[in-house]
């Protein structure tokens, strides 16, 4: 990838001229192991910088507030992404789009299906993904089938659960009323 393909991927603007950078996470093994004695990895946040006419150098560091500081737009965009993917279905898990359209989405500020599936007809008329928002929203519609789905599961667990502890209250009860016939039955001899 080219500077500038690099630069307007990242921002859409450069902050510095000749200077592009983004900000994204990256899982990293940490020095600490779980109980089992396996490493432990934490997802931290990253800084690549790229200076124009230099390929073969990349800065690619742990981000700094110092870097956060040199390049608040990009960091701004950095924390969209997380909070609308957050919030939503990552693009990457939305299996009818390709990484392209991925790549090309999220520099129109779209991170998540959900956000992608709420576009109205003409942003998504004047951004040329009309198709893909229409196939966001037949996905949504059927993630929300799932989700009664599953509130009927989880109240058929609750309702076995139910049943189980009654099955067992009957099974004392009859033990209970069986004992004090033997009991009973046994004063009168």
């Amino acid at each position: 990838m080219d500077f500038n393909s690099f630069s307007h991927f990242t921002t859409g603007h450069v902050a510095e001229e000749g200077v592009s950078a983004r900000f994204y996470d990256r899982t990293v093994k940490t020095d600490k192991l779980d109980a089992q004695g396996f490493p432990v990895f934490a997802e931290v946040c990253f800084c690549e910088i790229r200076l124009k006419d230099n390929v073969s150098e990349i800065f690619d560091q742990p981000a700094t507030i110092d870097k956060i500081r040199r390049f608040p737009q990009e960091y701004a965009h950095y924390q969209q992404a997380r909070r609308q993917a957050a919030e939503g279905t990552p693009l990457e898990q939305f299996a009818f789009l390709s990484k392209p359209e991925i790549e090309a989405l999220k520099v129109r500020g779209i991170y998540s299906v959900e956000s992608l599936s709420a576009l109205d007809d003409d942003k998504a008329e004047t951004l040329g993904i009309r198709k893909e928002r229409d196939q966001a929203r037949k996905f949504v519609e059927r993630a929300g089938d799932n989700l009664c789905i599953e509130k009927w599961r989880q109240r058929e667990e609750q309702y076995q659960a139910r049943i189980n502890k009654l099955e067992e209250d009957i099974a004392a009860l009859r033990k209970n009323v069986s004992a004090r016939r033997q009991k009973s039955g046994g004063e009168k001899s």
